[in-house]
């Protein structure tokens, strides 16, 4: 049996490594991350959640006889931009979601 006392510092402990978590989850939906393909003719912009919110395309790589390799670029620019978002996602969040029980596996 746990003594009251360290009940509720451990129920004040949780409470405030939940708050930091839902602060940190916060700023990486407002931050933004950027990733390439093709040697910056394409370039991804995602928050750090992993939502896409730009898209820039060099019109150099617009062939309209080859479409196919810009989507390849453009997936690329993406899975880059959302790879980095996911390693910052990792660093911030993994220690709290992992001090509050939740593992550290991100849902991406």
């Amino acid at each position: 049996m746990i003594p009251e006392g360290d009940m509720s510092g451990l129920l004040a402990q949780a409470q405030a490594m939940q708050e930091q978590l839902l602060n940190a989850q916060q700023e990486l939906a407002e931050m933004e991350v950027e990733g390439s393909a093709g040697g910056g003719m394409v370039t991804a912009t995602v928050t750090g959640s992993g939502e896409l919110v730009g898209l820039m395309i060099n019109p150099e790589a617009v062939d309209p006889s080859d479409t196919e390799t810009l989507a390849d670029l453009i997936v690329a620019a993406v899975r880059d931009a959302t790879n980095k978002a996911q390693a910052i996602a990792a660093s911030k969040l993994g220690p709290l979601a992992g001090g509050l029980g939740m593992g550290g596996g991100l849902p991406f």
